[in-house]
């Protein structure tokens, strides 16, 4: 089991104060035999009667380490393995890449970055540390 990120209880929280009911924490996911892999948290929202139950799955990243764009590297690759295992296993849940409201401001908005998230079509959560509300939801 791979240790929690510095963050994840205070996206657990900021969920939770947006409406959002954690149902696994974290979401397993057994793809075949061989490959196992575990996405932080996984979550639902009733939307409306007619629209029915919104489920997401989110990998909270906190981006501390030395170098923004190598963490930038692993998160993309992740987020690409874990998209195409809820294609396969539970592909009513959308998959978010949740990052602090620093790191979105400081590094999420230089241009080759964002032409990267339009690219691989990666969703994003922003979340206040401090806060622990979520500033910007981007599909």
């Amino acid at each position: 089991m791979s240790a929690k990120d510095i963050f994840h209880n205070t996206v657990r929280s900021a969920l939770e104060k947006d409406g959002w009911t954690i149902t696994h924490d974290p979401l397993f996911l057994r793809v075949t035999s061989q490959v196992k892999m575990q996405i932080d948290l996984g979550g639902e929202k009733l939307l409306s009667a007619e629209k029915g139950m919104q489920k997401i799955a989110v990998e909270v990243k906190s981006f501390v380490g030395l170098s923004a764009l190598s963490e930038f590297h692993t998160a993309v690759g992740q987020f690409l393995n874990y998209r195409v295992a809820l294609e396969k296993l539970e592909s009513e849940r959308v998959l978010y890449l949740a990052v602090p409201t620093d790191i979105y401001q400081d590094f999420f908005t230089d241009s080759f970055v964002q032409t990267v998230l339009e690219r691989y079509q990666i969703k994003m959560l922003v979340f206040h540390v401090k806060g622990q509300e979520i500033t910007l939801w981007k599909d």
